[in-house]
């Protein structure tokens, strides 16, 4: 049994008051008695305006909120789930796009795994809202995993969450949970988001902790909130709501895990299908 925490965010444009929002979870799911913090996607820096986004977005090596968290997460002796960093990549590689990337961090300060986002959100809504994401983001193509305090973690980030293979993928490798961070428009998280986190959770057989991005954010935008954790069986254990920031706890015990797949055996039942 271990207890993780989930960060409701509304980040800004501004990384240091991002990185400080951060400093300060860390302390208080550490008081709280987490094992582990999950934050959303984009923890460090949310900003359409792409010439007034772009000075803030550095290579990995010189990243501040980055560096912040690190060093809050040594400091405190917890491990970290950053959900995800816009970061600039090495000059010397050919696609000069951002990644979007998430950071596993452990109680040391050390990265212990990272993952780029694979797939982008490119879509046009009725609601007249259009995201090109794949214009500044490369997308991933490595399914990544990691032994955490929690467990085997598994990582998306949120358009991942409407594609059923790579949660097939972080299912066949056993994960026990799966972070799905996100910064969900409101006309989809109405629509899907607790379908789909509710789906993926039970199709892996593994808790899903998905932190969220919450509210109008100075760059204009608005973000569904609802950050979610969901145990194996689809039950929504923790809800954040879609108002405001804030933390919230679970906990995560290995044993429902082993009693839904003996209950439900899936992932041992599953077939590959010819084409």
């Amino acid at each position: 049994m271990g207890r993780a925490a989930l960060f409701q965010m509304t980040s800004g444009i501004s990384p240091q008051d991002n990185a400080a929002a951060l400093v300060s979870a860390i302390g208080a799911a550490k008081s709280a008695g987490a094992a582990m913090l999950f934050t959303p996607e984009m923890s460090g820096l949310i900003d359409r305006k792409r010439e007034r986004a772009a000075p803030n977005i550095v290579p990995e090596s010189e990243d501040r909120v980055l560096a912040a968290v690190r060093e809050a997460a040594a400091r405190e002796g917890i491990w970290v789930h950053l959900g995800s960093l816009a970061v600039r990549p090495p000059a010397s590689q050919h696609d000069a796009r951002f990644a979007n990337r998430a950071f596993v961090i452990d109680d040391t300060g050390e990265v212990r795994a990272r993952y780029d986002k694979i797939h982008m959100f490119d879509v046009d809504l009725a609601t007249g809202e259009t995201w090109r994401e794949s214009n500044a983001y490369a997308p991933g193509d490595r399914v990544v995993t990691i032994e955490t305090p929690l467990g085997l973690l598994g990582l998306a980030i949120c358009y991942d969450i409407r594609f059923p293979a790579l949660f097939e993928a972080l299912g066949r490798a056993r994960c026990d949970l799966i972070a799905a961070p996100a910064a969900f428009t409101v006309p989809t998280g109405t629509a899907h988001w607790h379908l789909m986190q509710r789906a993926r959770a039970v199709e892996a057989s593994a808790f899903v902790l998905s932190a969220a991005q919450v509210g109008r954010h100075e760059d204009g935008r608005e973000t569904y909130g609802h950050s979610l954790a969901v145990d194996p069986w689809g039950e929504i254990l923790l809800d954040l709501g879609g108002e405001r920031a804030g933390l919230g706890f679970v906990e995560i015990d290995p044993a429902r895990i082993a009693e839904v797949r003996a209950q439900l055996p899936s992932l041992a039942n599953r077939r590959d299908i010819a084409k």
